[in-house]
């Protein structure tokens, strides 16, 4: 995953500045700013899929296309879009593109069973990224970026620099207080959905059991993935979801 997401940096790298500028300057329009964050997604998006390979499993791109429609239909900014799509990572994996492009893969599916009330969760968290500006922070106001923008006129220097900050976006993490606002948006949504959000405490209670046990050097840990390993834990984010629920 780690090598996709330096070919992804290189793709994302010339629409970079151009969405940095949308973002940042308070003359813009929103849906200028998310078309440009759209282009910035649009053609990492394509590579994903090439790359990683659609799931064939045509009940899995069911699930996901009438979650996945029920919790847009839900969010307040219509100008915002998203896709849910499946693919054939073998690891428990979700994320999110710039733009509302949401992969899964079939091993994440797996996990939480095809519930849909989990899946929703899962997808809802990714929805909240987007929503709140996480994935094009990330993007922005990473440091290459901001020595790009002061070499602006060195075509080749910028290039380079972009390519650099689209590839370390990817590899980078969101900030432990980004993922819990992101799980408690995803609540917000499941729930306005009319899925049940508890369905999230039974995840992440169940992906805790799983790694009861295990050592960092078994092959199941590992295979749980860098989706989960910068994530906060699962008794921090089953408090958090808890807490949220209560109130």
């Amino acid at each position: 995953m780690r090598k996709l997401f330096y070919k992804l940096g290189k793709i994302a790298g010339p629409s970079v500045r151009k969405a940095k500028w949308f973002w940042q300057t308070a003359t813009n329009s929103q849906a200028e700013a998310i078309k440009a964050e759209y282009e910035v997604g649009r053609d990492m998006a394509c590579d994903v899929r090439r790359r990683l390979g659609p799931d064939p499993d045509r009940r899995t791109g069911e699930i996901l296309a009438e979650v996945g429609s029920r919790l847009a239909g839900c969010v307040a900014d219509k100008f915002r879009s998203f896709s849910f799509e499946s693919v054939t990572s073998p690891a428990p994996e979700a994320f999110c593109l710039p733009g509302g492009f949401i992969f899964v893969s079939r091993a994440i599916m797996e996990m939480c069973r095809c519930d849909k009330d989990e899946i929703a969760f899962i997808l809802a968290h990714e929805m909240a990224h987007i929503i709140r500006g996480h994935v094009m922070e990330r993007m922005i106001s990473n440091s290459a970026i901001a020595a790009a923008s002061r070499a602006a006129p060195i075509r080749d220097v910028l290039s380079a620099c972009l390519r650099e900050a689209g590839a370390k976006f990817l590899e980078s993490a969101y900030s432990q207080d980004q993922e819990l606002e992101a799980d408690k948006l995803g609540v917000h949504l499941v729930t306005a959905a009319g899925y049940d959000p508890r369905g999230s405490v039974r995840f992440f209670s169940r992906l805790a059991k799983s790694r009861q046990g295990r050592t960092s050097t078994d092959s199941d840990q590992s295979n749980l993935g860098n989706y989960f390993s910068s994530h906060p834990s699962c008794k921090v984010r089953i408090e958090n979801i808890t807490d949220i629920l209560s109130k």
